[in-house]
């Protein structure tokens, strides 16, 4: 965003669709009151910020497009920290055009995706970090998604980094200021705090690189792939899991062909439910491009539940199932049909050593045992271990490239390398560490995050 756009009136819907009783429009810029009291029935000239005003909304003409609500804040105090306005009118698609175009008629231009947040950025009322935050308050859909994204908003991941930021300053400012004072043979920084420090810095940088892992789980759900032979009562756990009828359950396998994702919500987190075709050989040329995409969201999904009916197979061709499909994932085992198995089946399973949680269930009769058991072996103590989540892909690639740096002034400090090195070592973790927070920005990365944004936000 250039100067001139940037000293500009801009004007937005700020509510999405679909259609309710209420649309409100967003003006934010110098000129917002002067550009109101032009098609406002009420003068707002001398009203006080955060106040409330009822009255009619009238076109360049004079002619009444609708009666509005006008909340009028001032400079400083609004959430772009300009002088700002939003008009609460009926969510008539007409009414709300209508607004648009006279506002644009009489001076605002309308605003580009994210921009109302970017002049919230540039303004000082939020760092990028906290920005980017409000985009993903706005996506979350589930609890956990909603409390980490609250927790960035509110500042908890910029305060930490600012003062892991303040630290590393002041070190690589000692050093740098040795080099002025090289020929006396002053030593300003203490290498070994300098080192300990280092270490601090790495080892914290990396919990948070760790953290995203469980971050992108809880932002994007968890993806969970339901995988078995046919017939293993697949689509039969997914409809219990579910409580709903979502996949069509048949006693002739190969029922399912492609894969079915259904979204469902447990203890706060959004799991990513994903129905496989059963895996086996097949000449059906329809059936096996099924397998063959089964397989590919067994390689992109954090967990898989496999299911086999445990009337059918026996240990080993668990084993081998496990060992051909399912590769390095992490897994659980569930014997189904657990009702029809004769007391003498269920002993010969209870004495198999297991290679992997393994549980037995009914298909609608345990669902909770099986919902637990996903969530702990998805999630288990993450949400404690990891009290500051990573959740954005632009901030891991940040700080992972700030821990290449930290290991090289590591390593130059251990290896007693020229203080110089050292510094710039250090300097470079410092920016990528400024880039998460905007400490340190360029037009092309802001351009790149706020245009991510929804319009009117």
């Amino acid at each position: 965003m250039n100067k001139e756009e940037y000293s500009e009136t801009i004007c937005a819907v700020a509510t999405g669709n679909p259609t309710g009783a209420i649309s409100i429009i967003r003006i934010s810029g110098k000129d917002t009151k002067n550009i109101l009291t032009k098609c406002f029935s009420k003068n707002l000239q001398s009203v006080d910020s955060h106040t409330l005003h009822f009255g009619m909304f009238n076109s360049p003409a004079k002619e009444v497009i609708d009666e509005v609500l006008v909340s009028f804040f001032e400079q400083g105090k609004s959430y772009t920290g300009e002088e700002s306005a939003e008009i609460s009118c009926h969510a008539s698609p007409y009414i709300v055009q209508r607004i648009l175009e006279t506002l644009t008629h009489l001076g605002c231009r309308l605003a580009d995706a994210g921009e109302f947040t970017m002049r919230a950025y540039m303004n000082g009322k939020l760092d990028l970090s906290q920005a980017e935050a409000v985009a993903d308050l706005i996506a979350s859909q589930s609890a956990k998604a909603h409390e980490v994204s609250l927790k960035q908003l509110k500042g908890g991941l910029s305060n930490e980094l600012r003062d892991l930021r303040e630290k590393l300053i002041h070190f690589a400012s000692m050093v740098e200021l040795e080099l002025d004072f090289a020929e006396e043979d002053v030593e300003f920084a203490d290498r070994t705090q300098l080192l300990n420090l280092i270490k601090d810095v790495k080892n914290y940088v990396a919990k948070l690189i760790q953290s995203f892992q469980l971050g992108n789980a809880i932002k994007n759900g968890v993806p969970i792939a339901l995988v078995g032979r046919p017939n293993a009562g697949k689509s039969t756990v997914l409809n219990a899991l579910l409580q709903e009828e979502r996949a069509i359950v048949s006693n002739v396998p190969g029922t399912t062909r492609d894969t079915v994702e259904e979204l469902f919500i447990y203890k706060g987190i959004q799991f990513r439910l994903i129905d496989t075709a059963g895996i086996r050989e097949s000449s059906d040329e329809i059936e096996r491009e099924g397998i063959k995409r089964s397989i590919e969201k067994i390689e992109k999904a954090k967990l898989v539940v496999y299911l086999f009916d445990a009337n059918e197979l026996a240990m080993n061709e668990v084993q081998e199932d496990v060992n051909q499909y399912l590769g390095s994932n992490d897994f659980i085992l569930i014997g189904t049909k657990k009702d029809q198995l004769t007391d003498a089946k269920m002993n010969t399973w209870l004495n198999q050593e297991k290679i992997g949680a393994l549980i037995y269930i009914n298909d609608y009769d345990d669902r909770v045992l099986l919902l637990d058991l996903m969530y702990e072996k998805a999630i288990g103590q993450g949400l404690d271990d990891h009290p500051t989540i990573i959740t954005n892909a632009r901030h891991v690639d940040k700080l992972q490239k700030a821990q290449e740096s930290l290991q090289q002034a590591e390593q130059a400090l251990i290896n007693q390398v020229s203080g110089d090195f050292v510094a710039m070592d250090i300097r470079q973790a410092m920016y990528q560490i400024g880039q998460i927070t905007g400490d340190i920005s360029t037009d092309d990365l802001l351009g790149n995050i706020f245009s991510k944004f929804c319009i009117g936000k």
